[in-house]
């Protein structure tokens, strides 16, 4: 059942009745550990008496992504999540199988985040990107979703948004990241599926998998703070952080790869400009016989580094914007 706020302002979601006013926790589950434990995905709604928008913040879609819930786990701690009007979800683990098991995928080894809008009687990461398409997504009027860097690639902290849809263009801008990263839809991803619904969405990113960065957590929490002042959701007495510097804005990028495997030494800070030929990192042997300095290709703002200190060769260490057509 799709769901839906009824005339009474009464929130029907997941099979409950949810009253103006109302703080509830849901625990849906679509299917049970091999073991059969029971494992629940905790859906965490805060309502206020006045009518308003519904905003919806997630994260965890990859298990392995902590920085993303822990902005998520923060907003609810420090009780932001408590609306001045209108409504807020927070799921802040969508893939508590992966998150269990410190894993990006399901159980069933897909992406959850290309299955989406999902299906019925697929795959289990199929079925619960169903759940969430059809029981949740359609109330929401905003939805922001978190991620960090996949392996040990680290992310500056950036919004992700398609340039053509004008609403998240400003949307971006209010939310205020370091760095804003022009970035097609996948199809079959959770943007996609929400760009369909004709929801504006931004797909945060900062820090990398498996670890927590407390700048990375600041910079997502100050970004929904400012997105809830906007919308007037905010609620009294909660202070907002103003940004130091502009939002650079991201049209076009390049992954700088590994010429040789090695041990990676990086020698430049996340989010440095850096000029065409610069010096960023060397590639070593262990056994101090081979040298390689890693020179930027083209100038421009490093939006992602790899922090793993071994590679191989082809292996991403450096995502760096450019002009356009360059």
């Amino acid at each position: 059942m799709k769901p839906f706020i009824d005339e009474e302002n009464k929130m029907h979601l997941l099979g409950e009745v949810i009253p103006p006013g109302k703080s509830t926790r849901i625990n849906i589950s679509t299917a049970k550990l091999h073991s059969h434990t029971v494992v629940e995905v905790p859906v965490i709604i805060e309502r206020s008496k006045k009518k308003g928008p519904v905003v919806l913040i997630t994260a965890g879609i990859h298990g392995d992504e902590i920085n993303g819930v822990e902005v998520v786990r923060q907003l609810i701690a420090k009780k932001l999540h408590q609306p001045k009007k209108g409504s807020i979800i927070c799921i802040p683990v969508l893939n508590i199988y992966g998150f269990i098991n410190n894993t990006r995928e399901f159980p069933d080894g897909r992406d959850l985040n290309r299955v989406f809008p999902g299906s019925k009687t697929g795959a289990l990461a199929s079925r619960f990107a169903h759940l969430i398409s059809q029981e949740i997504l359609p109330i929401a009027n905003l939805c922001m979703d978190f991620h960090t860097g996949g392996a040990s690639r680290f992310n500056a902290a950036q919004i992700r948004i398609d340039k053509k849809n004008k609403k998240n263009v400003e949307l971006a801008k209010v939310f205020h990241a370091p760095f804003t990263v022009f970035s097609s839809n996948i199809k079959k991803s959770y943007r996609y599926t929400c760009e369909k619904l004709d929801i504006p969405a931004l797909l945060f990113e900062g820090g990398k998998s498996n670890h927590s960065d407390k700048y990375i957590a600041m910079e997502g929490v100050n970004g929904i703070k400012r997105i809830l002042n906007h919308l007037g959701m905010l609620k009294e007495g909660v202070s907002l952080t103003k940004p130091e510097k502009k939002s650079i804005i991201i049209e076009d990028s390049y992954w700088l790869r590994a010429k040789y495997s090695g041990l990676l030494h990086v020698k430049i800070p996340l989010g440095k400009f850096v000029e065409k030929g610069e010096y960023i990192a060397i590639i070593t042997d262990p056994y101090g016989t081979f040298r390689h300095k890693v020179k930027a290709k083209k100038a421009g703002y490093v939006i992602n580094a790899n922090q793993a200190p071994t590679v191989y060769q082809g292996d991403a260490i450096f995502h760096i914007s450019k002009e356009a057509g360059e």
